[in-house]
C-alpha cells in the first residue's frame, strides 16, 4: 500500500504531464491557425496557451503542497452559481446564427465593410489590427479593462508578499545550483524582450499587437523569475512599479478616446488626432496598442508574483 505522500507525489506528477500536454496541444493549435492564414490568432494561441498559461500552471504546481486544506465552506452555493451561469450562457447561444453559414450577417455586412473600406479609412496594412483597434475599439477597451479587473481580483484575494520572499526556486542556499538554466535564461532574455517590442510596434504592419507583445514580455520576466527567484525579479521589476503601470495602460487607452471627444469627434475616433484622418488613425492605434501591451504585461507579471510569493517555505 502506498502512503499518502507517495500518492500525492504521483498525482502531482500526473498533473505535470497534463499541463505539458496542454502546452503541446496549444502549440499544435497555433500551427493549425497558421495553416488557415489566421496568423494573429496563432500568435495569441502560442503566446498565451503554449507560453504564459503553461508557465503559470507549472509554477502553481511547484508551489502546491502535498496535502489539501479543509474547505472553509460547503461547495453547494458555488456549484449552484456555476450551473445557473452556464445555463444562462447556453440559453443565450440559441439565438445565434449557425456557425459557418454563408448567409450569416457577418458574411453579408460586417466582413465586406471591413475588407473594402479599411485600407482607405484606417490605412493599416494589417487588417486585423485595424478591426480590433479602430472599428472594434470599444470591445478592445473592454477587454483591457477586464484584464486589469482580473489583476484587482487576484490582488484582493492573494496579494503580493514583498520584502524577503520565502520562495527561491533555483538560487536558494538549500537548493542545488542550476548553471545551465541560469546561463540560458540570461541568453534568451534580451531576445525575448526585443521580440516583444518588435511585436508591439510592428503590429500595424504584420501579425501582433499589444496583447501578444504584453504576454511575450511577461513570459520573459516569468522565465527570469523561475530561474533566479523572486528577490532577483523584484530587484528588476518591483510590484510597486507594476501596479501603477497596469492602471496607466488602461488610462492611456481611455485618454486617447477622450482626446477624440475633446477635438469634436466621437469616443475612440482617432481620425481627429492629426491633420490627416489616416495619420490620426495611425497615432491613435499606436497609443492604444501601447496601453494594451503595458497593461497585459504588468497584469501577467503581477499575477505570477502573487502566486509565487505565497508558496511554501523551503526547509
Amino acid at each position: 500500500m502506498l502512503g499518502a505522500t507517495a500518492v500525492a507525489i504521483i498525482r502531482l506528477r500526473s498533473l505535470f504531464a497534463v499541463v505539458m500536454l496542454s502546452g503541446i496541444y496549444s502549440l499544435l493549435s497555433a500551427s493549425i491557425f497558421v495553416a488557415l492564414d489566421a496568423v494573429d490568432v496563432a500568435f495569441t494561441e502560442a503566446a498565451v496557451g503554449a507560453g504564459i498559461s503553461t508557465m503559470l500552471l507549472l509554477g502553481t504546481l511547484v508551489l502546491t503542497g502535498h496535502y489539501e486544506n479543509e474547505p472553509a465552506h460547503k461547495p453547494l452555493i458555488p456549484l449552484v452559481v456555476v450551473i445557473v451561469t452556464g445555463a444562462v450562457l447556453i440559453w443565450g447561444t440559441l439565438d445565434m446564427p449557425h456557425f459557418g453559414q454563408p448567409d450569416n450577417p457577418i458574411q453579408q455586412h460586417v466582413a465586406p465593410r471591413y475588407i473594402e473600406d479599411s485600407p482607405r479609412e484606417v490605412g493599416v496594412p494589417n487588417m486585423v489590427t485595424s478591426v480590433l483597434a479602430s472599428y472594434r475599439g470599444y470591445d478592445t477597451f473592454g477587454e483591457t479593462t477586464v484584464v486589469f479587473t482580473a489583476l484587482v481580483g487576484v490582488l484582493a484575494l492573494l496579494g503580493v508578499r514583498q520584502g524577503k520572499t520565502p520562495v527561491q526556486p533555483y538560487n536558494h542556499p538549500d537548493q542545488p545550483p542550476r548553471p545551465v538554466l541560469q546561463v540560458m535564461s540570461k541568453l534568451l532574455m534580451p531576445y525575448i524582450l526585443l521580440f516583444a517590442l518588435y511585436v508591439q510596434f510592428h503590429g500595424d504592419f504584420g501579425p501582433g499587437g499589444g496583447f501578444q507583445a504584453g504576454v511575450i514580455f511577461a513570459s520573459g520576466v516569468i522565465l527570469y523569475t523561475l530561474t533566479f527567484g523572486l528577490d532577483d525579479a523584484y530587484a528588476m521589476i518591483h510590484p510597486r512599479i507594476l501596479s501603477p503601470l497596469a492602471a496607466l495602460g488602461v488610462m492611456l487607452y481611455g485618454a486617447t478616446g477622450v482626446a477624440g471627444m475633446l477635438l469634436g469627434s466621437n469616443f475612440l475616433d482617432y481620425s481627429v488626432l492629426a491633420h490627416d484622418p489616416v495619420h490620426g488613425q495611425h497615432y491613435g492605434i499606436l497609443l492604444i496598442e501601447f496601453g494594451v501591451g503595458l497593461t497585459v504585461a504588468c497584469v501577467m507579471i503581477m499575477i505570477f508574483y502573487a502566486f509565487m510569493s505565497r508558496g511554501e517555505k523551503l526547509g
